[in-house]
């Protein structure tokens, strides 16, 4: 009987022993987990203004390069076909420049669609340069960009602005 009652009482104590124990590493589990929220509710307050920015500003870039508003903006700068050229494709990589820290707040993806972008737009813009004679009237260069870019089933910055759009909606 003696030992019955001595056993009985150990398995009791053992068995408040585990309870306790396994209230605290509840408790403290719960804490841990309300920290991290907190944390990660702090960094999304941080971050989510910046990449909005960053978002806001490769749409801004890809407008920016698109042919419309580059020739519109840059054609009456130029003396000749080779000078606008030149033009424009410094102030497409000038653009890109000033924008490339944004690749850090934007997925790899979106980054990658607007690199293209701007990759296509030179290529269109050299490959029109070709068809034209160096010392040509500007406005000939400008005309054989557009008609490339009409040639072409999407303009170059359109899919990228595309790909940018459709994840801003993914952050809301």
């Amino acid at each position: 009987m003696e030992y019955y009652s001595l056993l009985v009482i150990l398995v009791l104590g053992l068995a408040i022993i585990f309870g306790i124990y396994a209230t605290i590493t509840t408790v403290a589990s719960k804490l841990s987990d309300k920290q991290r929220w907190e944390i990660r509710g702090k960094h999304t307050d941080i971050t989510l203004p910046l990449r909005l920015q960053a978002y806001e500003r490769m749409c801004l870039f890809l407008e920016r390069i698109a042919p419309n508003n580059l020739l519109i903006r840059l054609v009456p700068s130029a003396m000749s076909a080779l000078e606008l050229q030149q033009i424009l494709l410094h102030e497409i990589r000038e653009e890109y420049n000033h924008n490339v820290a944004q690749q850090m707040y934007i997925s790899s993806n979106a980054w990658e669609q607007v690199t293209n972008a701007m990759n296509e737009m030179v290529a269109v813009i050299n490959q029109a340069s070709t068809e034209v004679a160096a010392d040509s009237p500007p406005a000939d260069l400008a005309k054989k960009i557009f008609s490339h870019v009409i040639e072409r089933e999407v303009q170059p910055s359109a899919h990228a602005l595309k790909v940018l759009k459709e994840e801003i909606r993914t952050l809301f």
